[in-house]
């Protein structure tokens, strides 16, 4: 059988601490094994093939709604994740399967609006919504028709522990499982910190004179160098840590770290982006009253995956793209043309 052929080649190929698929904690619901692919391959190709993974082409990376085509969006954040992480992982011998299937997933909870949306739906709930989390909920609760894609846990396990926010980027209660969910970890903000320059300095937030030198010289002048540099000095560390754990050296660490600094205080926290977040504030939390009001709007899928009715709405808000949110708004709220 194909399957147990590229499970043996694992076996010879990948590192000792590699995750090996046919060493898998499974599934919550146990099913049949494939006859081609392996247990991350499969888990691979669900993500893809599903609807949230669709939407993220329509979700704020970090520019809302942009008009230009070169500005990122929440899909092509989570390829450009995918590409550092498959190359950490092939370049220490770990299971690109498994990465790529984490990659792939890991953002699929987010809301529209980027970290605004996330901001917005967390007033309304009285608590933090987490997007992370919330990639669970819609893997196992929302996906195919309430089914689930019944992932492994190897793959839940690094979508839930990717994300670090503001927050340290080494956290040991929230270090995956898996070398590999280790590694997405790192990828995201690698792939985050370099393209939100890019971004940025396309819409002329700032200029790269604008970025401390010492960052410049020290992690790269372009946006290939400083991926490069970061990648490599990510592998040649975990190398030398023995495998224990995926990581960086402490001066590649205060560096990444400088800059998110900088990218939140010019870039994420500007008065550009600030009032573009505050029209998104208003047309979820519009948005949200309305289905408060009109229940029986919230399509029936949400209504049977949550607790309650704010949670309920709350997914169904979750789900939306930035323009179904946006058309949505214009739906309930603004007048429309009158034809004759």
């Amino acid at each position: 059988m194909i399957r147990e052929e590229l499970e043996d080649l694992e076996d010879k190929f990948l590192h000792p601490k590699a995750a090996r698929s046919k060493d898998s904690k499974g599934r919550g619901k146990p099913e049949k094994k494939c006859e081609l692919r392996t247990d991350f391959q499969r888990d691979r190709d669900r993500i893809i093939h599903s609807k949230a993974f669709r939407r993220l082409k329509h979700k704020t990376q970090v520019f809302l709604s942009p008009l230009g085509d070169h500005y990122r969006t929440r899909l092509t954040h989570t390829l450009e994740v995918m590409q550092i992480a498959k190359t950490i992982a092939k370049s220490l011998r770990l299971n690109e399967d498994l990465v790529e299937a984490i990659a792939l997933g890991h953002d699929l909870g987010h809301t529209p609006f980027g970290h605004a949306g996330e901001k917005i739906l967390s007033d309304i709930l009285g608590k933090p919504f987490r997007h992370y989390a919330h990639s669970i909920t819609v893997v196992e609760k929302l996906e195919k028709d309430g089914f689930g894609l019944n992932l492994t846990f190897e793959v839940l396990d690094g979508i839930v522990k990717h994300s670090k926010g503001k927050g340290p980027i080494f956290d040991e209660s929230k270090l995956a499982k898996t070398l590999e969910g280790q590694i997405v970890r790192l990828a995201d903000i690698i792939a985050y910190v370099n393209h939100d320059i890019d971004d940025a300095v396309r819409a002329k937030i700032i200029s790269l004179d604008d970025i401390p030198k010492d960052i410049l010289k020290n992690l790269g002048y372009t946006h290939g160098e400083r991926i490069h540099n970061a990648v490599k000095d990510v592998v040649l560390s975990t190398i030398e840590n023995n495998y224990e754990k995926v990581v960086m050296s402490d001066k590649m660490l205060k560096l990444i770290e400088d800059l998110r600094e900088f990218l939140f205080a010019n870039v994420y926290l500007c008065d550009i982006i600030k009032e573009e977040f505050d029209k998104a504030y208003k047309v979820l939390f519009d948005l949200y009253k309305f289905y408060e009001n009109n229940y029986d709007a919230v399509p029936e899928l949400f209504r049977k995956a949550a607790k309650d009715k704010k949670t309920a709405i709350v997914y169904f808000i979750a789900g939306m793209t930035d323009r179904y949110a946006i058309e949505e708004y214009k739906r309930i709220y603004l007048p429309s043309n009158w034809h004759i």
